[in-house]
């Protein structure tokens, strides 16, 4: 099935991107503007998160309670996050009722009424899911990863840090919020059962008017290498690894990305196989692919004990570097299996879509088609992976544990 994504770019800078699926009854949206970690105060981590959770807590003509009742009604799906560059805003729903939700969901970006009496709750509320990592050493352990592996200002946590948090007043909010929620930069894409002419209709009713500046470019993001133990009385030991792969916009991304799924993708993975299966020294491993803007990433991790958790480093590490040796040819065709599964699935799912297509144009300033991506998996080879592999070995290891006692890192290089 051919596939057709139009783009329009409105006067004020925003650009609309949409994706018919029409064999769906769904429709959803993501908008997506500069407004991420990455730009808040030094000494008000958190800020993001923070002015994100206020704005949608009443809006336009909607108060608080009103904005969760509408959507319930509406049967809507909604998720907001906060990213180290963007905010973004997604909600599906029914084809039918993509007027109103749409309505709603600007109205937050446009016209956020900011209830200064419900800042307190929005702040104890972020300092209680920063408390809760402090019980997930898992979780903990990727959020000091990030943090080592990118520094300050693009390795924050979308969770911040509790000094900042306590720091943010209600003027804080709403200035963060003004400063960052412009159409220059921003975009908006839809995807599923939609009309395209109507859709730009609503869109340059309800967003035609919205102005502002130009957000701030920030600076190239560099990989640090480091080794970092945080001393946990436990007798489990948390490893997180990082060491350098390519980018999403690089020409070899798929590439790159087939190795880690040679590595992690499926139990029949490597890393799984090797140093769980055969070995039995972990509970939990796993490494995905991450990419910050210009810097691309593969971050791994292992749950062990703590009298294995030396031998799992090693052992991980060889694994990793073990794609030097070769692939085998029932390695790459569940690789290729998977991937083609992943596409049929998307094609079954407009939340997916809408948010890959808004990904793929803040960071290529284009869109990506099934097809495409499609045509990068059926060319990977072993002797190409391979090839990939020796031109970006890897390289720059960034290494955090939570444990009682610090690990030695043999391949910090």
């Amino acid at each position: 099935m051919q596939q057709l994504v139009y783009q329009h770019t409105l006067a004020n800078g925003l650009t609309v991107l949409g994706e018919p699926m029409p064999w769906l009854e769904s429709v959803a949206f993501t908008l997506m503007f500069p407004g991420g970690t990455a730009r808040e105060p030094a000494d008000r981590i958190g800020l993001a998160g923070m002015t994100l959770e206020l704005s949608q807590r009443g809006s336009g003509r909607w108060s608080s309670r009103e904005v969760v009742e509408q959507l319930d009604f509406l049967g809507v799906d909604r998720s907001s996050s906060v990213s180290s560059f963007y905010t973004s805003i997604s909600m599906s729903a029914m084809a039918s009722v993509l007027e109103t939700t749409f309505e709603v969901a600007v109205s937050m970006v446009r016209e956020p009424h900011f209830p200064e009496d419900e800042l307190e709750e929005v702040r104890q509320s972020a300092l209680l899911e920063l408390a809760a990592i402090e019980d997930d050493p898992a979780q903990k352990c990727f959020v000091e990863l990030k943090r080592s592996r990118f520094a300050d200002p693009f390795g924050r946590s979308s969770l911040g840090i509790t000094s900042g948090i306590e720091s943010v007043s209600h003027s804080d909010c709403v200035e963060f919020h003004q400063r960052h929620a412009q159409p220059q930069g921003a975009v908006l894409s839809i995807a599923g059962r939609f009309d395209w002419q109507e859709f730009l209709k609503l869109v340059e009713r309800h967003l035609g008017s919205w102005s502002g500046i130009s957000p701030k470019e920030l600076g190239h993001v560099e990989p640090h290498v480091a080794s970092v133990h945080i001393p946990h009385d436990s007798q489990q030991t948390h490893i997180a690894l990082a060491y350098d792969s390519v980018p999403y916009q690089h020409p070899e991304y798929y590439r790159g990305r087939g190795i880690v799924g040679i590595l992690s993708d499926g139990m029949s993975s490597r890393l799984f196989t090797e140093v769980r299966e055969k070995r039995g020294l972990v509970y939990a491993i796993s490494a995905s692919s991450h990419s910050l803007k210009n810097c691309g990433s593969v971050l791994c991790y292992a749950g062990t004990t703590s009298g294995r958790a030396q031998e799992t480093l090693d052992v991980t590490i060889e694994t990793v570097r073990s794609i030097y040796g070769g692939i085998e040819p029932g390695e790459l065709s569940r690789l290729k299996s998977r991937a083609r599964t992943a596409l049929v699935m998307e094609q079954e799912s407009s939340v997916s879509r809408s948010s890959q297509l808004a990904y793929d144009w803040v960071i290529l300033g284009r869109t990506t088609s099934r097809q495409e991506v499609l045509q990068e998996i059926e060319q990977l080879s072993a002797e190409n992976l391979i090839e990939h592999f020796s031109k970006h070995p890897p390289k720059r290891w960034t290494l955090v544990t939570i444990g009682p006692e610090p690990l030695e890192f043999h391949d910090a290089v």
